[in-house]
């Protein structure tokens, strides 16, 4: 049998031998996306946040989803700036943040964790009270701060996301189970799916984006392949799933009868891999908030990406009302 030791070695000789190959880049290719934003590295009490920042205005933090950067609002953010100071971050264990250590039952990518290390960064860049913008999993660490922060935070956005992994989990079908198969892949203990993926990253990455065909730009895509070429990355992220089924569920188990407080706007995707009967995503939403509205768009998972220019408009009809 294999011990828990010698899987271990087996991960850091595999990533060491897959981290020579990762390429670098400067701070110019770093806000190409974003004319006119600053680059920024904020050191936080758990991590270093990767970010841009720009515009003037009310602030609003945006937060991406899994396998992204904060590259995936290059076709919102900008617009948004005109209004809004605008901060896009890495999550920690993606992108260009740093990845730390796995901790006790997953708890360093604890949505908690996640969501402390973006509180910490618009306190450092001077900003008490914000509104927050979460697509996917970062949709897990926006809510997450409401419940935590609720002072801080005076609205939130969702994309495609309901209010706890604990809602899949005690309602999983096999049409569900098989549309969000990688939520169980990612979850195995390390090294499976961190080898599996390491073998072929690219090929991987291209599947989680082939229901959205044109949506991602190339340019954008060589920045998340670029990302998660990195194997610290790669186990990182498992870590962000394992802790989904692990440490989140049992802080939003005990959270449960917690309201959000803020105003909230939940959009969807019609095309997206949910059942029939969770579709309407704003039902849960409307539970789990004060005050709630939302709707489906018409694409798929990746709506920054997909239809932008709804997206914005509903953006800035929620963010100004």
């Amino acid at each position: 049998m294999t011990s828990k030791t010698d899987r271990r070695n087996f991960l850091r000789g595999s990533l060491a031998m897959l981290a020579a190959s990762v390429p670098q880049r400067n701070a110019a290719q770093r806000v190409s996306f974003f004319p006119g934003f600053k680059p920024m590295r904020i050191t936080t009490s758990g991590a270093t946040i990767n970010a841009v920042v720009g515009g003037s205005g009310p602030p609003v933090l945006m937060l991406h989803g899994y396998p992204q950067t904060h590259v995936m609002w290059h076709k919102v953010a900008p617009a948004l700036a005109e209004r809004f100071t605008i901060v896009a971050a890495d999550l920690r264990g993606y992108g260009d943040s740093s990845k730390p250590p796995d901790g006790p039952n997953h708890s360093n990518y604890s949505k908690r964790a996640m969501a402390k290390d973006q509180v910490e960064v618009m306190t450092k860049l001077g900003f008490e009270k914000f509104a927050v913008v979460g697509h996917d999993k970062g949709s897990g660490v926006a809510s997450r701060m409401t419940l935590d922060y609720p002072d801080k935070i005076t609205k939130l956005a969702v994309f495609d996301t309901l209010p706890s992994p604990l809602l899949t989990y005690r309602n999983l079908t096999k049409e569900w189970a098989t549309g969000v198969y990688h939520w169980f892949f990612l979850v195995q203990p390390s090294p499976l799916p961190e080898t599996m993926i390491a073998n072929s990253v690219e090929f991987y990455l291209r599947s989680r984006f082939e229901r959205s065909p044109g949506a991602i730009t190339p340019e954008a895509f060589a920045q998340y392949l670029r990302c998660f070429k990195d194997p610290a990355t790669i186990h990182a992220t498992c870590e962000d799933y394992r802790a989904s089924a692990s440490i989140d569920l049992e802080i939003d188990e005990a959270d449960w009868n917690k309201k959000i407080t803020c105003p909230v706007l939940s959009l969807w995707a019609e095309r997206g891999n949910r059942p029939p009967a969770f579709r309407n995503a704003i039902d849960f939403w409307k539970e789990k908030a004060v005050n709630a509205r939302g709707r489906a768009l018409r694409c798929g998972h990746f709506i920054a990406e997909e239809v932008p220019e709804e997206t914005l408009a509903e953006l800035r009809s929620f963010l100004t009302a």
